[in-house]
């Protein structure tokens, strides 16, 4: 499955951004979803994922209450609704996708290309 991300941006704290991910996936309800980042110097982590089937979602601690993950089965997407956005936010934005997974622990197999998220303070 092929992943393509967008979105991503320059911002002031406090901004907001939508980050989208199309899949070319047939089946796209077998997938969970999600995104990772990763800043500079530092490990991707995982941000937030959704089930297709249950709806069902899963967020990191860090970014609980201002990030949303949802998805638009119509247009095979998801999307990340990113509020009140914050310098430590900034970072590479990557979407995964996981056959038959589950939103935690969430363990992609397939990888987007990133979209880069820059926050100025």
């Amino acid at each position: 499955v092929q992943l393509q991300a967008s979105g991503g941006g320059l911002v002031q704290a406090g901004g907001s951004l939508r980050l989208s991910c199309v899949s070319s996936s047939r089946n796209y309800s077998a997938y969970v979803m999600g995104w990772f980042r990763q800043a500079p110097g530092k490990e991707r982590e995982f941000v937030a994922a959704i089930n297709w089937h249950d709806l069902s979602t899963h967020y990191a601690e860090a970014v609980k209450g201002r990030f949303t993950i949802s998805r638009d089965n119509a247009k095979n997407t998801v999307y990340l609704q990113i509020n009140n956005l914050k310098p430590e936010d900034t970072a590479v934005y990557y979407c995964a996708a996981e056959r038959y997974g589950s939103v935690f622990p969430f363990t992609p197999g397939y990888w987007g290309q990133g979209t880069q998220v820059t926050v100025s303070s």
